[in-house]
């Protein structure tokens, strides 16, 4: 064997080894998450609240009570969460919105939420619709595409 095959195979042994160790690691964040996701769904509670603001800061900026700011890993201490400010009956709530529903939350509205500590999972409208709102604004190479697509198309038809 020359050195170039036996380079190989060491390469071929430790990408092996790696994704190996990836799948158990895999398995038992997955398993964590399921857990996780079972207190969630066992502490919530639907609560009706005025959303005063909405922004995606960090975890020390977000006013936070000390004691969440403690127990979260030290990587995610620096990482920008999605933090809503609410008033839910006589107070004003920092609260942890879901990644996934952190869009469609509306501002100054009275919502529906479901929460679980001081996280929301879900919100929905007073009278019982979905809130969505898609108020993103679209870059001007977007607006241009889309003129020029919208142009484009009318000479077609033509």
């Amino acid at each position: 064997m020359n050195t170039g095959t036996i380079v190989l195979i060491v390469i071929l042994v430790i990408l092996v080894a790696v994704l190996i160790g990836l799948y158990f690691l895999g398995k038992k964040a997955q398993k964590k998450q399921e857990e996780q996701q079972q207190q969630i769904e066992a502490y919530k509670q639907n609560v009706s609240m005025l959303i005063i603001d909405k922004k995606r800061m960090r975890l020390k900026e977000a006013g936070l009570p000390q004691a969440v700011i403690d127990q979260t890993p030290k990587l995610m201490r620096r990482s920008k969460l999605p933090i809503v400010k609410a008033k839910v009956g006589p107070q004003i709530v920092t609260l942890v919105a879901d990644e996934k529903i952190f869009d469609d939350i509306p501002v100054k509205k009275e919502v529906k939420a479901v929460v679980s500590g001081i996280y929301i999972t879900s919100v929905r409208g007073m009278h019982g619709k979905t809130v969505v709102q898609n108020t993103k604004k679209k870059s001007k190479f977007k607006q241009l595409l889309e003129k020029a697509q919208e142009k484009a198309g009318a000479g077609q038809v033509k």
